[in-house]
């Protein structure tokens, strides 16, 4: 199910665009803390932003700027100041699309299914994971962070890809295990161990710190 952040203060509209996102069954979260709204960004996680321009304590450029830091998930601003300098200064600063005010649900709708449809492939299969700003490419299992690259191999991108679906949740050695040799022979648990510690290495290395977390005794976690 498709996660959507709508950041809008005004709690009627937000609570308008939330139950009509979610007849058309989208996961949908109305931002509440507008004095930080990356926090909320992070904890939802979403694959869409909804984003007013004009907010409390700091407007909707600043958060989609801050986004931008650490994700390339779609931003759609939504404003009544819908004149081409605000459209303009909107997809300058990092939003992918413009909604005008007042809104129009069927065109809101068609936009937000477009941009999903362009940027996770709504066929059989969604082709990218994403968290944090980390981006898994399914088909060419490669990692992506802060545009550096990285390549991975088969095991790598095993642990990865598990990790990633089951983000948030507690991941056993024993699934790991069974993702990555998928037979019935005894494998030593150390092997397990080699493996996750060279792909954090590599990890670290684009600049992901602490990204795949141990819970002893119980397996890892991406939180």
């Amino acid at each position: 199910m498709y996660r959507i952040l709508i950041t809008e203060d005004d709690p009627t509209i937000a609570s308008f665009m939330k139950k009509h996102l979610e007849n058309w069954g989208y996961s949908v979260k109305c931002t509440e803390n507008f004095n930080n709204v990356l926090n909320e960004f992070t904890a939802f996680d979403p694959h869409i932003v909804l984003m007013d321009i004009m907010l409390p304590f700091y407007n909707g450029y600043h958060w989609c700027s801050e986004i931008r830091r650490i994700s390339e998930i779609p931003i759609i601003f939504i404003s009544s100041a819908s004149d081409n300098m605000n459209i303009v200064m909107a997809i300058n600063m990092g939003g992918d699309d413009f909604i005008s005010k007042p809104l129009d649900l069927n065109v809101m709708t068609a936009k937000i299914q477009a941009m999903l449809r362009r940027t996770y492939n709504m066929g059989s299969k969604i082709p990218i994971l994403e968290h944090k700003g980390a981006v898994l490419n399914l088909n060419d299992t490669t990692l992506m962070y802060q545009n550096k690259i990285l390549e991975l191999t088969k095991n790598d991108f095993r642990i990865m890809q598990t990790l990633m679906e089951n983000r948030g949740k507690i991941v056993s050695r024993d699934t790991l295990m069974t993702k990555l040799w998928q037979i019935d022979c005894y494998v030593e648990e150390n092997t397990l161990t080699v493996n996750v510690t060279r792909l954090r290495k590599k990890l670290e290395s684009i600049g992901l710190n602490d990204f795949i977390k141990t819970k002893i005794g119980e397996g890892y976690i991406i939180e």
